[in-house]
């Protein structure tokens, strides 16, 4: 009776570090899969304005160079905005359609890493 008595607390000793252990656990499977979504974020907006400093000045280049061309460097610079406001027009009409699920599958991809 006294050996069954001793295998029962040893048994709570280990269901309760069991139940530590596993806590544990999962707190740092949490804060990895967190730290990588974050750190990819970061990289990612950092990737954004390199591009956007790099279209920036393309435009400004692009829309001198048709300026100079036209002999008129307000008709230059109304072109290169024409062309931009076109692309965002094509992209909130198919964002619902390309833009966004990508995006969404991009995040989901990235946390079941």
């Amino acid at each position: 009776m006294e050996n069954l008595k001793e295998k029962a607390e040893n048994l709570t000793e280990h269901v309760g570090d069991y139940f530590e252990t596993y806590y544990k656990l999962r707190v740092l499977k949490t804060i990895d899969k967190a730290s990588g979504v974050a750190s990819s974020s970061i990289a990612a907006i950092a990737v954004s304005v390199i591009i956007l400093f790099v279209m920036l000045f393309a435009s400004i280049a692009l829309g001198w160079w048709i300026g100079e061309s036209l002999h008129n460097m307000v008709a230059g610079f109304f072109i290169v905005s024409g062309i931009y406001a076109l692309i965002g027009t094509v992209v909130i009409l198919t964002r619902k359609r390309t833009i966004l699920p990508m995006l969404r599958n991009l995040i989901i991809k990235k946390a079941y890493e």
